[in-house]
């Protein structure tokens, strides 16, 4: 999956917490957010603003991440709390996700 699929993909899932996402998804939809929240975060220091605006941005971007996340997880097998353990959660989300159907769905597109 390219940048802008995945991004496309991610935006279009914004609050869907169900399915799977593969591990191209979810990270180039992260690098895409840590660009967006950096931009806007540079942009409200230089103009000297008390960072209201790159706190909505945050706060936008908080819940597609969030459900880009539980959907990685699913794709390993494993339920979508596990996004709660911080370092287990890294491990997942880093893992190749099952080749087969699983209880979260299909396997993604590629």
């Amino acid at each position: 999956m390219t940048f802008f699929e995945s991004v496309e993909t991610c935006l279009s899932k914004f609050v869907t917490f169900t399915g799977r996402a593969t591990r191209s998804e979810y990270w180039w939809f992260y690098l895409a957010c840590m660009i967006v929240s950096y931009a806007v975060g540079f942009l409200d220091g230089l103009t000297g603003g008390s960072g209201i605006v790159s706190t909505i941005v945050a706060l936008i971007l908080c819940i597609p991440i969030i459900a880009a996340g539980i959907r990685r997880v699913h794709d390993t097998g494993h339920c979508g709390w596990f996004i709660l353990i911080p370092i287990y959660n890294l491990v997942l989300l880093c893992i190749k996700g099952e080749d087969k159907a699983n209880v979260y769905g299909e396997v993604p597109a590629k």
